[in-house]
């Protein structure tokens, strides 16, 4: 449905989740993808699974000097995605602090470092990846909310800052990754059934449906400062 021919993008966060439905949503559109991830090992075993012509590159967005090298060394991007983050999450009373602080450090100072050095083409665009709770707040969740929330508010001010480059938001609800594998499967089954049953949509969603979302904020060029809210009705259910 849309075109990124003859583009360049970078998915960071692209060896798994939404970052690798991403990156093989681009291929598929024509792009020239770059996957990158802190590991090596994860970015070749994802690089094997997309059906096209990939690039790895391994990036921690937590070091502000390799982030500036990375950068350094290609040449300015069409599209940048960035999915990467390690998120901690408990009730604010209960989070240890270090473990609070390795959240923002993980997906909103990860994110805007990124932001920071990213070249990008002025045609281009930089996509962010918050979520539905900067909208609907748990009181389990409470960090992650404000997280998201924050995301979407830089996301919106780098839309004029870095205008003519289009910056926006997708914001999930609950997606079936990766990331819940390592709880027990009865009990992911059991959270997974609940949610759907709560939902308008009456399903999770699936890494696929947020890659959807994001590659149309690549290649319709007109949108920016947007956040599109991918949850399944989950802000208001």
């Amino acid at each position: 449905m849309f075109s990124l021919e003859q583009q360049r993008v970078l998915v960071i966060g692209g060896s798994s989740g939404i970052g690798l439905a991403t990156a093989m949503s681009a291929v598929a559109a024509g792009a020239a993808v770059t996957i990158a991830s802190r590991s090596q090992d994860k970015l070749d075993t994802a690089a094997a699974r997309i059906a096209g012509s990939v690039e790895t590159a391994t990036l921690d967005t937590s070091d502000n000097a390799a982030i500036e090298a990375f950068f350094a060394n290609y040449a300015p991007w069409d599209h940048i995605v960035i999915s990467a983050a390690q998120t901690p999450t408990g009730p604010v009373r209960e989070l240890p602090l270090d473990q609070a602080h390795a959240a923002l450090e993980s997906k909103f100072w990860g994110t805007y470092r990124i932001a920071r050095a990213a070249s990008l083409n002025q045609s281009g665009s930089l996509t962010f990846v918050s979520g539905f709770l900067a909208d609907r707040p748990s009181a389990s969740s409470v960090l992650q909310g404000a997280i998201n929330a924050a995301l979407e508010g830089l996301a919106r001010g780098l839309a004029l800052e870095l205008a003519p480059v289009r910056v926006n938001a997708v914001s999930p609800g609950m997606i079936d990754t990766p990331l819940w594998h390592g709880m027990d499967e009865a009990k992911r089954n059991r959270t997974f059934e609940a949610v759907a049953d709560a939902l308008p949509v009456g399903r999770v969603g699936q890494a696929q449906d947020i890659a959807n979302a994001i590659v149309y904020l690549m290649a319709t060029g007109f949108a920016t400062g947007s956040t599109v809210r991918v949850d399944g009705g989950g802000a208001i259910a």
